[in-house]
């Protein structure tokens, strides 16, 4: 009685309906809601995640070359530029994501934590990201060698077994900036005739900022005149190597069509992709201890075939100071007067050989043969351990490095020019070793 006094002038309550639902209840976003967030850009990176190794490997790295070049001085005027340890970082971490745009790349260093976490704060622009990134292809060179060093000198990689193998990869030229000579000397007559007009009106146009603008169509064109005279020079190049073919393979030859060369990448060439079709390309080399996944040396190519690109790849090697005893490459390398050589060089190539043309046994022995020549037939025809398919096997495992050249982007080139794809296929070469050797040492440590 006294609980029914104590509530008594509180309004009847209802009871809930049974049977009835009532409208949902959310929790819904409030962007105009202001709040404060204090923590440190490096808090919010977890301690294990890769860019953190990445960052590591990069402090690592005797940059001291790149830090030479820098104008920027105590005691001195000009803006200082971003540190090249940021820079190699930054490139070697998009390679990895696959990144090949500097201006995605600049987009991501605004937008994307662990791209943000690199900077540190450090502005960046795609102007700087693009120019660093072709500028310093000797620097690549040296630190692709270092690293291949250092691991074999902490016995994390051996050198006896090396396998090669092309990676055709598109160019950034189009199919129809293709012409023949007779048209590469209309278009280059044509250019010049512009480049002529646009500079004559620069200099009577009254009108400054007219003026500004035809300046720029001015450089444009000349800029088009001399893509057009390389492709000239290339066109004389291709033309010379149809003549020097046309002395050994006459009626192929003759089968063949007039050569073309690029007016907007003289040196990338036409090559038949994997998927059996026919694309402006460069032919990639790519060397590597196969069965530690780490690439030692790499090299461009604008020939659509691999035969004969052994000898260069072995004298490559040689030139970095390495004495590998066994050499794997496909098919299309085989070439009876690269293995003799190989052979007097004390290095087995091991390579298929060829279907012959009245369907012998390949691995019969010829009387044209020659010591390495019959000894390479031996051993690919033998089944015990390190003999025949048994050693070739380990070929197979290259493979995978092509795999990751095409994860990372290698695909579809956005630069033009046999050296700034050289330094393209630069950049992969140093994003997978320096993923092979942090996943090496763990396994060491382990």
């Amino acid at each position: 009685m006294a609980n029914d006094r104590l509530f008594e002038h509180l309004p009847e309550q209802d009871k809930p309906q049974t049977g009835v639902r009532g409208a949902v209840r959310l929790r819904v976003p409030e962007r105009s809601q202001i709040a404060m967030q204090v923590a440190a850009l490096d808090d919010l990176i977890p301690e294990d995640n890769p860019v953190r190794s990445v960052w590591a490997f990069v402090e690592g790295l005797d940059l001291s070359a790149l830090h030479d070049l820098i104008k920027a001085r105590e005691g001195q005027p000009g803006h200082p530029p971003a540190a090249p340890e940021l820079m190699v970082a930054l490139w070697l971490w998009a390679t990895v994501d696959g990144i090949g745009s500097a201006r995605q790349l600049d987009r991501l260093c605004r937008d994307h934590l662990t791209y943000r976490w690199l900077c540190g704060g450090v502005s960046m622009n795609y102007h700087s990201l693009s120019n660093f990134r072709i500028a310093h292809m000797a620097v690549l060179d040296r630190l692709l060698a270092q690293g291949v060093a250092a691991m074999v000198q902490a016995g994390l990689v051996s050198l006896d077994t090396l396998a090669q193998d092309g990676l055709r990869v598109r160019a950034g030229a189009g199919a129809g900036s293709f012409r023949r000579h007779a048209r590469l000397d209309r278009l280059l007559a044509a250019a010049q005739t512009r480049v002529e007009r646009l500079r004559a009106d620069v200099e009577t146009d009254p009108a400054a900022g007219d003026r500004r603008q035809r300046a720029a169509k001015e450089r444009g064109a000349r800029e088009r005149e001399e893509r057009i005279k390389a492709a000239q020079q290339r066109m004389k190049e291709l033309e010379a190597e149809r003549e020097r073919r046309e002395k050994t393979n006459k009626k192929d030859v003759a089968k063949q069509k007039e050569p073309r060369a690029s007016t907007t990448d003289s040196d990338a060439r036409v090559m038949k992709m994997a998927d059996g079709g026919w694309r402006p390309a460069y032919n990639m080399q790519i060397i590597s201890a196969p069965e530690y996944q780490v690439i030692v040396a790499v090299d461009i190519d604008t020939t659509g075939s691999d035969r004969g690109l052994g000898r260069p790849g072995i004298e490559t090697v040689h030139g970095e100071g390495y004495q590998p005893s066994h050499y794997l490459v496909d098919g299309g390398f085989t070439k009876h007067d690269d293995i003799e050589w190989a052979h007097a060089q004390n290095i087995k190539m091991w390579c298929p050989p060829g279907q012959t043309r009245h369907g012998t046994d390949p691995y019969a022995p010829n009387k044209d043969d020659g010591v390495g020549v019959a000894d390479w037939r031996e051993r690919m025809k033998g089944e015990g351990e390190k003999n025949g398919k048994t050693l070739y096997r380990l070929r197979a495992e290259h493979e995978c490095i092509n795999a990751q050249a095409r994860r990372m982007g290698l695909r579809q080139l956005t630069l033009r020019g046999k050296l700034k794809a050289r330094v393209h296929l630069l950049w992969f070469a140093l994003a997978q070793n320096m993923m092979r050797f942090l996943a090496l040492s763990a396994k060491a440590m382990a």
